[in-house]
């Protein structure tokens, strides 16, 4: 292919990392390309003519299709462990399209590092507790220590002042 020719698109569409699908005016699937299902793991199963919401459990070119704008949204399949975004439009037929990226990753070091900051929180929360409490028992001694101090000098100023009279 010289640098003048245009790509094939349904190559593009086949080898894409991002999931494709097509849809009618009724959401209703025309195409769908293998990154889709592998990302969703409908495996060989037929998806042509399903509702688009059955496999992506969300209601994005339904939403598009009425508002007949384009659409970003976020979504994600708990059971099968995928979080996506994707982005529906009209194509110059009367299809719509939806590209998915697939954000399973994002999302699992999102909730990792969220993980990690409960963690070093109540790590923080233990140790501040710690030295509360040693503070407390600190000030308790230097109370004491401070306390018989007092009490000693109070004992020697009036022996001075005892022999001053003497």
């Amino acid at each position: 292919m010289s640098a003048d020719s245009p790509p094939d698109v349904r190559s593009i569409q086949q080898l894409t990392p991002n999931g494709l699908l097509l849809v009618d005016e009724e959401a209703r699937i025309q195409f769908v390309n293998p990154a889709f299902r592998k990302m969703f793991q409908t495996g060989d199963e037929e998806l042509i003519g399903r509702k688009a919401s059955e496999i992506v459990q969300s209601d994005c070119f339904e939403r598009s299709i009425a508002t007949g704008k384009e659409l970003s949204a976020r979504g994600s399949i708990p059971e099968i462990g995928v979080y996506y975004r994707a982005g529906v439009f009209r194509t110059e037929g009367e299809e719509y399209c939806g590209i998915f990226i697939d954000t399973s990753e994002e999302e699992s070091a999102r909730a990792e590092l969220m993980e990690l900051k409960r963690e070093t929180l109540a790590r923080a929360e233990e140790v501040i507790r710690r030295q509360m409490h040693t503070a407390q028992e600190i000030a308790g001694l230097l109370g004491e220590t401070t306390a018989e101090t007092k009490v000693l000098l109070a004992k020697l100023t009036h022996i001075f002042r005892q022999e001053r009279k003497a």
